[in-house]
């Protein structure tokens, strides 16, 4: 498939053009996307991804708006396919508010947009649209070296599966990977009753423990038989990852009792595997109280201009702390201005020891709050004791001083033992008929130092004047269910391009709104 371009029209408007032009508002991202489109998404931008010759394509300047609007409006394929062919506005907005039916700008399948989209997937660049808001906001001046950091949940687009699904549907997806022969060798060691054909649970009498067990006996001794016939065969790379998913399923929730079979133990393993539909998302927890299953959204938003400077998608067990370092790369790969002037704000999942260190590393200041050590029952927290880590030791309330005995991964602990059975303030302090222990984080001079700053008051004005704004961006994001809070695809790569694609089309509303325009001397803003 070769390039599409835009017909060339008269530059006299037409009827629907000049409607829009009157009735939408000077902001409106769909009379900026009509002004702009051109310069944002010119033909050259797009031509790696056709071939020289061939069937011409629907322009990608017309599928790129569309894809900026489908996720402003959180629709689907479809829904976005029927919008372009009928709504003004969305016609304005491309260009082709002036076709009629027939031609090749009037409408298309929303099959194109698949396409569109794996190829975009396929290229070397495929989240250009959001690399191009963000290049546009800076060359304009709206981004600093300020950043806001902070996630959000994004439940699957599949169902949550149980251990008896997973390792029936884990099974199945082995052999629908397989070529004939292979599969036939697999068939040809499994004994339970099932041809593993049909989706779904195994009939069984759920109510019987029984046979509830049984079933788990036979499906795991299944899929170690199923792993058996394929040792010392050469596997391509799709029945390796088959192979890989049901090895994991098979490991993470099952164990062999004395007896020799096999059953479900108790609890959750962890980075478990949810569903062999995803087999990427994960149970997460965006607070001890609120978990979900999925991905975690990660944005870095410059609090001033409130342009989104990079998002990420992770699985939802990864921490915050562990992708800031990402989201913070266009400062520390100098695409911005020196790092070593960069501030950093983000609540306390950002506050972490690894986390602060590495900001301390690379020259940012540090604007990330420092969860509090606390103790049960109310009693003292490890803050009211004096940890001198120059000479190793502890010294709690009572002046009574113990060395820190050190962990083999750094830190340590400092046992206070037997002074705290004669200490007065014990009922304060311990219920431990051992006596008070005092854990020394390997990070502790960092944590020490970034909870002693937040006890500032200029410091905790900055912070509540700053870090909320990434709250109202975050809620700009996932306002649609279908695309926001909810994801539209499955697999972290897919999830990731569609949520990049989501912080382009917001940064493109947010520059609508800030009037931004191209000028015969460049890119400037002009409010109205």
């Amino acid at each position: 498939m070769t390039l599409g371009r835009q017909l060339r029209r008269p530059d006299l408007p037409t009827v629907g053009a000049r409607w829009c032009e009157a009735a939408l508002p000077a902001g409106s991202v769909y009379r900026f996307l009509a002004r702009e489109r051109g310069r944002l998404f010119p033909p050259e931008l797009f031509a790696d991804l056709f071939q020289p010759t061939g069937r011409r394509s629907v322009p990608p300047s017309i599928l790129a708006v569309v894809m900026v609007l489908q996720r402003l409006e959180g629709l689907s394929d479809r829904e976005a396919a029927d919008r372009f062919a009928f709504d003004v506005r969305w016609r304005y907005a491309a260009g082709v508010a002036d076709a009629v039916a027939g031609e090749e700008t009037a409408s298309f399948a929303s099959t194109v947009l698949v396409d569109f989209r794996a190829r975009l997937r396929a290229s070397a660049d495929p989240d250009r649209i959001f690399r191009v808001t963000c290049e546009l906001a800076r060359q304009v001046g709206l981004v600093g070296v300020r950043r806001v950091l902070d996630s959000a949940p994004l439940e699957d687009a599949v169902a949550t599966q149980d251990t008896v699904t997973m390792l029936r549907g884990a099974v199945r997806g082995l052999l629908r990977a397989c070529p004939p022969l292979l599969a036939a060798k697999v068939r040809a060691l499994l004994r339970r009753d099932d041809d593993y054909a049909a989706a779904g649970k195994p009939a069984c009498d759920w109510a019987d423990r029984a046979a509830r067990e049984e079933l788990v006996d036979a499906l795991v001794r299944d899929a170690y038989r199923a792993g058996y016939a394929l040792r010392g065969e050469r596997l391509d790379p799709r029945v390796a990852e088959a192979a890989v998913l049901l090895a994991t399923v098979t490991g993470q929730d099952v164990e062999e009792t004395p007896d020799g079979r096999f059953r479900i133990f108790e609890g959750t393993a962890p980075d478990r595997v949810i569903s062999t539909v995803d087999p990427e998302a994960r149970h997460g927890h965006k607070t001890t109280a609120h978990g979900f299953d999925g991905y975690k959204a990660h944005v870095a938003v410059d609090p001033d201009s409130e342009v989104i400077t990079a998002a990420e998608v992770s699985p939802a067990a990864v921490g915050d702390a562990a992708v800031a370092s990402t989201l913070l790369d266009d400062l520390t790969s100098g695409q911005g201005e020196q790092a070593a002037g960069g501030v950093v704000y983000g609540d306390s999942s950002y506050g972490t020891g690894a986390n602060l260190a590495w900001l301390d590393a690379h020259g940012f200041t540090p604007m990330v709050k420092t969860a509090l050590p606390t103790a049960p029952g109310g009693r003292f927290g490890k803050d009211q004791f004096r940890v001198d880590l120059e000479a190793g030791t502890v010294t709690c309330l009572a002046r009574v001083r113990v060395a820190i005995v050190p962990a083999r991964r750094g830190g340590g602990r400092a046992r206070f033992g037997a002074a705290c059975s004669v200490c007065p303030l014990r009922q304060a302090c311990t219920s431990s008929v051992r006596g008070r222990v005092v854990s020394v984080h390997p990070r502790e001079a960092e944590l020490a130092a970034a909870r002693a700053r937040q006890r500032d008051p200029a410091w905790g004005a900055d912070y509540r004047a700053t870090r909320p704004k990434v709250e109202r961006k975050l809620a700009h994001l996932l306002r649609r269910r279908h695309g926001g809070r909810r994801a539209r695809v499955r697999g972290l790569v897919r999830v990731a391009q569609d949520f990049k694609l989501l912080a382009g089309a917001v940064n493109l509303a947010r520059l609508a709104t800030l009037g931004l325009r191209s000028t015969s001397s460049g890119w400037r803003l002009q409010p109205a």
